[in-house]
């Protein structure tokens, strides 16, 4: 279940509160659904709560305490706790977690895009009526931006023409990966009847020392450019080259990369990722599958408990929010909202990756299984991420 998906649950909890007579409110048009905070509990935590407790004329905690029993029958909640003033907490089921992990190993670096499914079965990025047309200046930031705006519009289905006022030099898009459809003033659409086109002007403040940008090479210089929001001045500095945890591209990358290592280490101990609880402890035969239900009856072995894992939640959120952060990113032509986005995803898996193997003599169990599938799918969607910025996601470091 997404952020968006459970923010409708909220709001149909809501909506049945008020059809029994529990509440008297009007049904907000949205609810806020947020990863919890210090002290939470749950995958989600929503403030609906406060939200509605002046005009229901009830406190806050009251208006949680008859929103909890529609919020916890709802598909895909396994728990909901009261926290703070009122705050609903809410934990989904492992399946929830698990549709979603197949969702991204099954869409890979497409995951977020938009997808239209036709009568046949098959499945496009849907066109739009809206076509945009980007146009920057003569400058590398903007060139580069617009670059990534684009990628970023057509995996929402719209479709884009860029074009700058001059052609860029030679050593800016062999450096930082440029490619413009057209050069000059933005030409007038073909013919009458055709859609026009929304212009858009990508005007970045620029980055300040062109030299030192180009020396850094085409991935570290794209990210210096990209991960500042355009109105922020870019710091293109040799400290992005540093192999370290104070540099976030490091961190994106080598998340990255862990995760192929981690696929690569099961695969030569013989098992393969398998959407699942990643926190069940399930016995396993010597061949490292599960054991047929089919089985007679026999002596149950004990409980076999996994290494430690941190907690997953963290790291599903941001998952779940991808495509609607993919969509925000285009909609407010903004880059850097996918590269901090990745920043906070490599961060959620890192701390994962040490419980995804068998530790010693253990024997893959279950949750290996799932452990692994969910760092494949963090990798799918920082591999994807990294390639919608124009920057290689290698799986060594």
């Amino acid at each position: 279940m997404t952020p968006v998906e459970l923010s409708r649950t909220v709001l149909r909890a809501v909506r049945r509160a008020v059809e029994d007579g529990e509440l008297r409110v009007a049904v907000p048009e949205k609810a806020s659904v947020t990863v919890p905070g210090a002290g939470g509990w749950g995958d989600y935590a929503t403030n609906i709560a406060l939200q509605l407790a002046r005009p229901a004329g009830e406190t806050p905690r009251r208006v949680a305490e008859l929103l909890r029993p529609h919020l916890a029958g709802a598909h895909g909640v396994s728990g909901v706790e009261i926290t703070g003033p009122g705050f609903l907490n809410i934990s989904l089921g492992s399946t929830a977690s698990t549709a979603l992990v197949e969702e991204i190993l099954r869409r890979g670096p497409r995951y977020g895009f938009v997808e239209v499914v036709e009568g046949d079965g098959t499945s496009h990025a849907g066109p739009t009526d809206h076509p945009v047309h980007l146009h920057a200046p003569h400058d590398p930031r903007a060139l580069v931006l617009m670059d990534v705006i684009a990628r970023l519009l057509r995996s929402q289905g719209t479709p884009v023409r860029t074009s700058c006022e001059t052609r860029p030099e030679p050593e800016w898009t062999a450096a930082l990966r440029i490619g413009v459809d057209a050069y000059g003033a933005p030409a007038a659409p073909a013919a009458p009847a055709a859609p026009v086109p929304l212009d858009v002007h990508v005007r970045p403040v620029p980055a300040p020392d062109l030299a030192e940008l180009l020396s850094l090479g085409p991935d570290a210089a794209r990210w210096a450019l990209l991960h500042p929001a355009a109105h922020d001045r870019p710091r293109p500095t040799a400290d992005l080259l540093v192999q370290g945890e104070g540099n976030p591209l490091f961190r994106v990358r080598y998340a990255y990369a862990r995760t192929r290592a981690v696929s690569r280490n099961a695969a030569d101990l013989g098992f393969t990722a398998q959407p699942g609880d990643v926190e069940e402890g399930v016995p396993e035969d010597v061949h490292g599958d599960t054991a047929p239900t089919t089985a007679p009856p026999v002596r149950t072995p004990p409980l076999v408990h996994t290494s430690p894992l941190a907690h997953p939640a963290p790291l599903l959120t941001h998952l779940a929010d991808h495509p609607r952060l993919l969509a925000r990113a285009a909609a407010h032509r903004a880059p850097d909202l996918l590269a901090r986005h990745l920043v906070a995803v490599a961060d959620a898996t890192l701390p994962l990756v040490p419980a995804t193997l068998p530790l010693g003599d253990e024997k893959p169990l279950a949750a290996h299984r799932a452990r692994l599938a969910l760092a494949e799918a963090a990798g799918v969607v920082l591999a994807g991420g990294l390639s919608l910025l124009g920057i290689d996601a290698p799986e060594h470091l």
